[in-house]
């Protein structure tokens, strides 16, 4: 079985808002490191992926010079680096093309956020037949507001709402969504244990 190790929206994009001070792990990148160190060394293909909104006149607008992968991450020659309009990583990309071509059918999928554009990836992943690991502390998210919260809500006023969703009991609920229905959840560690393993 040949596999992807799929990096999501990890891209510089997300520091240069003002809600990265609530994002569940800031280290995101630097723990992500030793996965694809890992990935590389096992053979399995590194698949970049980027988000892009073009003409936001925001963060995420490729003008504005932020849709970059964030470091120490840094891609070799020879990875993919695809970029979506999408919340998936399929529908607006040739991501599906490039994993037919290079005879792969297992993800394992990391990046941000949790529940957004990776548990979306994941699910449509897994529709289409593909084995899914979805190492969950390999993505990092940030705390939602409620709903009917008033429009224009503070960020401290968030963080302060009890009825605001917490970064973990987002991740609870993405394991608990996507565990043995469309993934296998994993930690990084356990990750890197069965690449020691199968690398001995």
């Amino acid at each position: 079985m040949s596999r992807a190790l799929l990096i999501i929206d990890v891209q510089e994009s997300f520091r240069h808002q003002p809600i990265w001070r609530t994002v569940s792990d800031p280290k995101i990148a630097d723990n992500l490191r030793p996965l694809v160190c890992a990935a590389r060394a096992a053979g399995d293909e590194v698949i970049w992926v980027l988000h892009s909104e073009p003409g936001s006149g925001g963060p995420f607008d490729p003008g504005w010079g932020f849709v970059t992968i964030m470091p120490p991450l840094v891609p070799e020659p020879r990875d993919p680096v695809l970029t979506k309009t999408s919340h998936n990583a399929f529908t607006t990309t040739n991501l599906q093309q490039l994993l037919t071509s290079r005879g792969i059918s297992e993800l394992l999928i990391t990046g941000l956020r949790t529940e957004q554009c990776c548990e979306t990836t994941a699910r449509l992943a897994s529709d289409l037949g593909y084995w899914v690991t979805f190492v969950l502390d390999g993505t990092a998210t940030n705390p939602i507001p409620d709903p009917a919260a008033k429009a224009g809500q503070s960020i401290d006023e968030m963080l302060a709402d009890p009825r605001t969703l917490t970064v973990e009991a987002i991740m609870d609920r993405t394991r608990y969504t996507l565990a043995g229905r469309f993934a296998d959840v994993c930690s990084i560690a356990d990750l890197l244990e069965r690449y020691k393993a199968s690398t001995g």
